[in-house]
């Protein structure tokens, strides 16, 4: 019998990486992806004078079949999550999205710690998200 493997475990979406490859050439989804030091390669150079930004279009689905293994799954939705960070990062939405309250009002009232916290959300947030998940699941809640 012939099982198609689809994984249980689909912590990121290919839809919204090719949507974030739109933007590409600023590194979104590498980001999105956990691809924090190309993503800001990309940032710089403009996803490598666009070379490496249309590279990625075919790159897109090994992308997200290693972000699908290396982060845990769990009932904070990484691509919307990712969709917060990108578009409103700065008002901490994507932080009161994840329970973080104290951080998000801190966001809220500093514009994102006058961007440096985004910056860091960009670097940070799969990690903070698969780690909420990992405590979440020793725990038990």
């Amino acid at each position: 019998m012939n099982h198609t493997h689809i994984s249980s475990k689909d912590t990121h979406s290919k839809l919204i990486g090719y949507l974030l490859w739109l933007f590409g050439f600023l590194g979104a989804h590498r980001f999105y992806y956990g691809k924090p030091v190309t993503g800001t390669i990309w940032f710089f150079t403009f996803g490598l004078l666009g070379i490496g930004w249309l590279i990625d279009l075919f790159l897109i689905p090994a992308m997200d079949r290693q972000a699908d293994l290396r982060f845990q799954a769990g009932p904070i939705n990484y691509s919307l999550a990712w969709l917060l960070l990108t578009f409103l990062g700065a008002l901490g939405i994507h932080r009161f999205y994840q329970g973080k309250w104290l951080t998000g009002i801190l966001y809220l009232c500093t514009l994102g710690l006058l961007g440096l916290g985004v910056l860091y959300d960009f670097w940070t947030l799969n990690d903070q998200i698969s780690m909420r998940h990992t405590e979440r699941g020793i725990f038990g809640g």
